[in-house]
């Protein structure tokens, strides 16, 4: 089994029993501790698992919050497709907002260039997509910017929400869970996120399979407040289910 391969394995094993240990996979593989141990500090540069003692666990379990830059780097295949499905939800005028997220920057960069559109976002890696269209209104939400996900918060931002109305707004979120619902590991974060959902609408959550099923610190929506989840492939069918009966229109991609 070749490195990558053996990583993947890793990686998936991690996410379904929320830990992995150095010894057992070393023995399952049949390779040496130190290979068990590359391999997890590789991952671990990816972004996608912590090293704890004696082996690792994925990221979404532990409340960790990546730099955009490293999340915008995994599971891009996912999101390149739910990008693709989101567009079937822009209208072909109006005004959206796009909230701070690598899926939801991936969207961004799809926008048709045939339609007249106002763009609102919290997101300066968005705006930085978006400032060379000519077909995009682009309003920018002012506030305290917080390095890690490249979004505008706070009391600034909170007060344009107030005074804002948008046709879809596009969500990205931290983790989706039928018990809490989204979640997300900033409240700075939360209080934006809950006044777009607020001020659209409809309402389009943009989320890769593994952050179902995880919960972060602080909520933002419940379930019923999203109209539809464009989510991708991987996700259980069982759990696509569970979350259908709560509301949303879950489209796979």
């Amino acid at each position: 089994m070749y490195a990558e391969e053996r990583q993947h394995s890793v990686l998936q094993r991690a996410r379904a029993e929320g830990r992995v240990d150095v010894a057992v996979l070393a023995a399952e593989f049949e390779v040496t501790y130190e290979t068990v141990r590359r391999d997890l500090t590789a991952l671990e540069r990816r972004g996608v698992l912590r090293r704890v003692h004696g082996g690792a666990i994925p990221v979404e379990r532990l409340g960790f919050e990546p730099a955009l830059t490293v999340r915008d780097n995994v599971m891009t295949a996912e999101k390149e497709r739910i990008a693709k499905a989101a567009l079937a939800e822009v209208p072909d005028e109006g005004a959206i907002f796009l909230d701070a997220g690598s899926t939801t920057g991936r969207l961004a960069e799809r926008l048709p260039a045939d339609r007249e559109l106002t763009v609102v976002t919290n997101s300066l890696s968005i705006v930085s997509v978006l400032t060379s269209r000519s077909n995009i209104n682009l309003l920018v939400i002012g506030g305290r910017l917080r390095p890690r996900t490249q979004a505008t918060v706070d009391a600034w931002a909170l007060r344009v929400l107030e005074e804002t109305y948008v046709d879809v707004a596009f969500m990205a979120t931290n983790g989706l869970s039928v018990e809490r619902s989204a979640t997300t590991t900033d409240t700075a974060e939360a209080m934006v996120k809950r006044a777009m959902v607020r001020a659209a609408r409809r309402v389009v959550l943009l989320a890769d399979h593994t952050k179902i099923g995880n919960d972060h610190f602080t909520r933002f929506a419940g379930l019923d407040d999203f109209d539809a989840l464009i989510t991708d492939t991987g996700l259980d069918e069982g759990l696509a289910e569970e979350i259908r009966a709560l509301g949303p229109r879950v489209v796979l991609a």
